[in-house]
């Protein structure tokens, strides 16, 4: 069952694909550089990793990454808005170079990019009001949960959980809007993100802090561009030497979380994860 799922989980991947018009050929590192500018998709709503800020910029833990690589390669950076359904889609159509919005490596999503390596580790988690806390899985049965479309919380509760109703949404501000207004019991995602939601938002709590398996983040390019997966994976490599994913959570998350989160429970350095 799982494998169907699966399965249909990548077709319907492949048809927004060939539906949004003819694939565009990623562009190599030569041609970025040649432009003077490379384009990067990323979130504008999923604080603290990429959102916009009271003054109208990007800021977050991926928007930071997308800045030092235009750096490196001594270019302007152009940051793309994204939602989590049309990732791959801009991806596959050249409305974007490099992909930095939150994207969990997948095997069904790595069959349509190339993911380079990891710079985050994380696992799925569920936030729900205080006076109705969900504290196991289990009880999400014959509940709604809230997720967004395209994410690997929508797919787990598919997968491993046919009993929990979902109701879902393009984007995340959608998505704690819903919650907010009480038309789910909880929401699902990545258990960094719902950890600094439930933060900021008095009235509300992770009761359920780590769900399915520990996955990784990672930079997304277009399928078969080698040029710039290998540029971007040496330039992971070489950041290692000055810990720059440590000083990015510094500078992004750390104001957030506060002590409620060990940064080596979230950092990756070099690809390498521990």
């Amino acid at each position: 069952m799982k494998r169907i799922v699966r399965l249909f989980a990548l077709v319907f991947v492949l048809i927004l694909v060939f539906a949004s018009g003819a694939l565009a050929e990623g562009r190599s590192v030569e041609e970025i550089q040649a432009s003077g500018e490379i384009t990067i998709g990323v979130f504008s709503d999923k604080k603290p990793f990429g959102y916009v800020d009271e003054n109208g910029e990007y800021q977050g833990y991926d928007v930071y990454l997308a800045r030092r690589l235009a750096e490196d390669l001594g270019v302007t950076l152009k940051l793309v808005s994204v939602d989590a359904p049309n990732r791959v889609e801009y991806l596959t159509s050249g409305k974007v170079d490099v992909i930095l919005a939150n994207f969990t490596v997948t095997n069904e999503r790595a069959e349509v990019v190339d993911f380079a390596l990891p710079y985050m580790k994380v696992a799925l988690g569920v936030v729900s009001p205080e006076d109705a806390l969900i504290t196991d899985v289990e009880q999400l049965k014959g509940k709604k949960l809230i997720v967004s479309k395209g994410t690997t919380a929508e797919t787990y509760f598919t997968e491993n959980y046919p009993d929990v109703e979902l109701v879902k949404f393009d984007s995340y501000t959608e998505a704690y809007n819903a919650l907010l207004d009480g038309r789910g019991d909880a929401l699902s995602t990545d258990n960094t993100e719902v950890l600094a939601w439930a933060i900021e938002n008095e009235g509300f709590a992770v009761g359920v802090e780590t769900l399915g398996s520990l996955d990784t983040i990672a930079p997304a390019v277009q399928k078969g561009n080698g040029s710039l997966l290998n540029w971007i994976n040496e330039e992971i490599v070489s950041l290692a030497d000055e810990r720059f994913f440590h000083a990015d959570y510094d500078a992004t998350l750390k104001d957030v979380y506060g002590d409620a989160v060990d940064p080596d429970s979230l950092v990756v350095e070099g690809g390498v994860v521990e």
